[in-house]
């Protein structure tokens, strides 16, 4: 049997290219555009994907936003799937749903890693929302963008893309 399935996937069928139509392939790379801003800028602009979070008096919204497409994925308590399973809609156990819904919709996108604008997290309830994410699998760090070095550089970089063992 196995010998069968060695000569199955052993084929001539492959294509001579390899279309990549996923646009964020280049970001999981490093070697995607990520603006640099203005250095004068308050929040700052250099990130690929941003969470911002938004509290209401009677909702939470979640939105991760890429720096040129704008808002990619939401998470709030205004949508009745969330809603139907909470007993208030601000609440800890809100905040910690929340953060596992989107974390969730992050991983099943392929975003592990953005920027996140609350630094210093007063709020308990906001932790708890952060710390479910992180929990999750999501990262609150994007790695730097490739530079690409001069060929006189002393200390080269390295690259993503090589696997060095």
């Amino acid at each position: 049997m196995f010998s069968l399935v060695l000569q199955r996937s052993v084929s001539s069928n492959v294509g001579e290219f390899v279309f990549n139509r996923n646009p964020r392939s280049l970001e999981k790379l490093r070697i995607a555009f990520k603006p640099k801003g203005w250095h004068l800028e308050k929040p700052g602009k250099s990130f690929w994907h941003k969470l911002t979070f938004e509290r209401t008096s009677r909702h939470l919204t979640s939105r991760l936003v890429h720096f040129k497409n704008g808002t990619v994925l939401t998470a709030s308590t205004k949508e009745w799937a969330i809603r139907k399973f909470l007993y208030s809609t601000v609440d800890k156990s809100a905040y910690m749903n929340l953060g596992r819904v989107m974390s969730q919709r992050c991983l099943q996108c392929g975003i592990t890693e953005m920027i996140n604008d609350n630094l210093e997290v007063k709020s308990d309830n906001l932790k708890l929302f952060y710390e479910e994410m992180e929990k999750n699998g999501i990262s609150f760090q994007e790695p730097d963008a490739y530079v690409n070095p001069r060929p006189s550089d002393i200390e080269r970089p390295e690259k993503s893309w090589e696997i060095h063992i």
